[in-house]
């Protein structure tokens, strides 16, 4: 049988990658059956070790570089190629999923594994990679590691962000023993496929298996302050009150209205807020919160963007307080290269699956290694479109068929690709 012919004959494991995504969420798992493993956490250093020892167990070399990215490496026949890599992250949300994540890293084991049980050899090495940080809910903004690898970050700036605590980031990739000696973005790669699940309802709702990602929509974050003056709640009339608190809720509303103005794709939305003194009986002299802007089209961010200044700043003036807006995050929407996008939905209609091509809503680290390299998503359903909650929930045969499309896209680029 050739080479040719047996590739195109191999499955993965469903079982193993099952038992496999099983085993990891025990690693920083909740009570409500969540996972809370916040990136350079002891939590994110149990599930790295545990990738370790399981690729080094199918042959491959494990290596990371200086953000902490890890490399678990298959050699092919010629490894003088650069390698044909897959990936996502393991890192998850304060009350996330089982799945987020981490579907994409497993998904790429099981390509490993079914190479491994098979002894079939590609031309290229074959590489799953898991990124640093992909979240940004410990350290913002989120995908930072996968950013410099693609010269969007420097290592020095994200070397020195710093976590809502004042930890800095440097020092718990030290702490975590995930610091390498390869300067980041010197490794090289041929492509890059990322298996994720949708976060999203379109694949459920219209009984598809397979999202054939053709790009990611456009996103820019932002960092407010709102600076009243602190007073007693019990005598301070209400005209000589300058409320942070009542400015930023007027703020907040503000976010939504001018999402819903560009509907139906736009989406805004403030997820951390914090409100100081905090006290009961003190009228709130600062509120710090955050706001997240998107939609495919980056002309309609932008648009987006200038009507928040302007309406926030009006809010801002009637109530007698200071507005401070800062831009932490600007991702320009993505276009995934169309040679790996076909390949992802060849593979989909050779085995039969139901799929349709689909813009991702949430950002991934595939978006920045598009920069870098021909890159293409697969989207797996997940139920109810849920995702960063501990309810997050998918098939088991979803998976398994994401992690096939997955497979046969590596392959189909083992054989395209020649450098």
């Amino acid at each position: 049988m050739s080479q040719s012919v047996k590739g195109s004959n191999l499955r993965v494991d469903g079982n193993a990658l099952w038992v496999d995504l099983m085993e990891t969420a025990r690693y920083g798992g909740t009570p409500k059956g969540g996972v809370r493993r916040l990136t350079l956490t002891d939590e994110d250093r149990q599930v790295r070790d545990w990738f370790v020892r399981t690729c080094t167990d199918l042959g491959c070399e494990v290596s990371f570089d200086s953000m902490g990215n890890l490399f678990a490496r298959r050699p092919g026949l010629d490894n003088a190629l650069p390698p044909i890599t897959m990936g996502s992250h393991l890192d998850t949300q304060p009350t996330g999923g089982k799945f987020d994540g981490i579907l994409g890293v497993l998904g790429g084991l099981s390509v490993l594994r079914a190479l491994h049980d098979s002894g079939y050899t590609t031309r290229h090495p074959i590489e799953v990679i898991n990124w640093t940080n992909e979240e940004g809910s410990r350290f913002s903004p989120p995908m930072m590691c996968s950013g410099v690898f693609a010269g969007v970050f420097t290592e020095a700036e994200v070397l020195d962000k710093r976590d809502r605590a004042g930890i800095r980031f440097g020092d718990e990739l030290d702490t975590i023993g995930y610091r390498g000696q390869e300067p980041c973005g010197q490794h090289p790669i041929s492509a890059y496929f990322e298996l994720h699940i949708e976060q999203g309802p379109i694949l459920e709702a219209e009984d598809r298996t397979i999202g054939i990602v053709t790009g990611i929509q456009g996103a820019r974050w932002y960092e407010v302050t709102v600076r009243g003056r602190d007073a007693h709640a019990g005598s301070t009339p209400m005209p000589l009150r300058h409320d942070a608190l009542v400015a930023s809720a007027g703020m907040i509303m503000a976010v939504n209205d001018v999402a819903k103005a560009h509907g139906p794709s736009a989406v805004g939305t403030v997820g951390l807020l914090e409100n100081r003194p905090n006290s009961s009986n003190v009228v709130p002299g600062e509120v710090f919160f955050t706001i997240d802007i998107r939609d495919p089209d980056d002309a309609v961010v932008l648009q987006m963007e200038q009507e928040l200044r302007g309406r926030l700043e009006k809010i801002a003036q009637d109530n007698s307080v200071e507005l401070e807006i800062v831009q932490i995050w600007d991702a320009p929407a993505v276009h995934f290269d169309q040679a790996c996008v076909g390949m992802v939905e060849d593979a989909a209609t050779e085995h039969g699956y139901s799929a349709r091509r689909i813009v991702s809503g949430p950002g991934h680290d595939a978006g920045y290694v598009a920069k870098v390299a021909p890159t293409a998503m697969i989207f797996v359903p997940c139920k109810d479109g849920l995702s960063h909650n501990e309810e997050e929930s998918i098939l088991q045969n979803d998976a398994e068929m994401g992690a096939n499309v997955l497979l046969a896209a590596v392959l189909k680029a083992d054989q395209t690709f020649n450098q």
